[in-house]
């Protein structure tokens, strides 16, 4: 029986077009260059997801592959969307990817905490170029809805300083 074949790791991802603003230590995406934020980079991004360990919320792993205990392999959103929606059935499988620090991991389902947002990431490229944790926009019409489900939203830099 010839084995199965290893699709190729797609993390999941949305485009953005944009700049990525920063207060403080804290980093947003923003469609506009918000008054009152330094401009941490401006263009067209790729976003990725990271997803947290469990009782470790400040590491996480961005998913490229899924592994099911019983041989499957998914990848892209596929395996996002398994992830997110069954992997409660099968604690034993694994994700493949890479750590907050850029190292490759594999990690059993159940170390990770799928009850929490992911981490927003956002890529010049393959490049970590910020971890964002809110979006500066006054309408989320034609934003990726995965961004604007895991971001909190803000109408103006002011409104997300007071927040913090």
């Amino acid at each position: 029986m010839p084995g199965k074949t290893i699709p190729e790791r797609a993390p999941v991802s949305d485009p953005f077009s944009g700049v990525v603003a920063q207060a403080g230590e804290a980093c947003a995406l923003a469609l506009t260059a918000p008054p009152g934020a330094a401009i941490v980079a401006s263009g067209t991004f790729v976003l990725r997801y990271g997803v947290r360990f469990l009782g470790k919320l400040e590491q996480y792993i961005v998913p490229g592959l899924v592994v099911l205990d019983y041989g499957d392999m998914l990848a892209g959103e596929e395996a996002w969307n398994f992830l997110w929606h069954r992997s409660n059935l099968y604690p034993r499988s694994e994700v493949v990817g890479l750590r907050e620090d850029g190292q490759e991991d594999v990690v059993f389902f159940r170390n990770l905490d799928l009850s929490i947002p992911p981490r927003v990431l956002v890529y010049d490229g393959d490049t970590l170029l910020a971890q964002v944790s809110a979006l500066i926009a006054a309408d989320t019409a034609g934003l990726p809805p995965r961004l604007v489900e895991f971001l909190p939203r803000y109408a103006s830099v002011e409104k997300w300083m007071a927040a913090k």
